[in-house]
């Protein structure tokens, strides 16, 4: 039974469970894909159906993770597969239990308000936006947001952070930005406003259909 309810594994060389931080990011991957599609829906279409669905997928999944196993997590699971032929990249464990208990609660108000209330309201929103905030987040820098909050709430000093974050220690060359690159990333900001500024009009203008046009010139020779 211990072994069933259980979080985190035990590696040779950790002195602490841990999970595979690269199962986790593809996990967190799809989880926004399929909420991120779902909100869209709600937004262009106004049909909660597909959101109803969604929420009830993420509530079950993190449910699993944090009250049995995140082995028995079916998202955990797919990436697993998914990154199988990777060399594994370890996290504390405890860490990420708290960053999930606190998407449990979020995905808690969520499910109740949208799946078994049938309610909307800007609280549901603004709760559904933060999950998409913390799974964008994980899966796209791989940074936890969940995770900064531990040392808040915990006296011990979060271990196996992903990336080595946890460990204090100066930036290698290859991390560092200079003041050109900043410089870079300005003018590009830049260059998106006078792109937007100068072709606007065109670019507000409905794509015609190409093939649609060559058949009704194939037709009209």
């Amino acid at each position: 039974m211990n072994k069933i309810i259980n979080f985190g594994e035990d590696i040779a060389g950790y002195s602490i469970p841990v999970l595979n931080e690269r199962e986790i990011r593809a996990a967190a991957g799809m989880l926004f894909l399929i909420m991120f599609i779902s909100i869209m829906v709600v937004v262009f279409k106004g049909d909660f159906l597909m959101l109803k669905y969604a929420v009830t997928i993420f509530f079950t999944d993190i449910l699993i993770r944090v009250i049995v196993n995140p082995k028995f997590s079916p998202s955990l699971i797919i990436g697993r597969l998914i990154v199988r032929n990777q060399v594994p990249e370890y996290v504390g464990a405890q860490q990420k239990k708290f960053a999930w208990i606190i998407g449990l609660v979020l995905a808690t108000i969520t499910f109740i308000s949208i799946a078994v209330v049938n309610a909307r309201s800007p609280i549901t929103g603004i709760v559904c936006l933060i999950c998409l905030i913390f799974l964008f987040f994980e899966t796209a820098f791989g940074i936890c947001l969940g995770c900064k909050f531990y040392s808040l709430f915990y006296k011990e000093k979060a271990q196996y952070c992903p990336g080595e974050v946890c460990d204090a220690k100066s930036k290698q060359e290859i991390q560092k930005t200079s003041k050109v690159q900043l410089l870079i990333v300005l003018g590009f900001i830049a260059y998106i406003f006078l792109v937007a500024f100068l072709f606007n009009n065109n670019f507000s203008k409905e794509p015609f259909e190409l093939f649609e046009i060559e058949s009704s010139t194939q037709i009209n020779k």
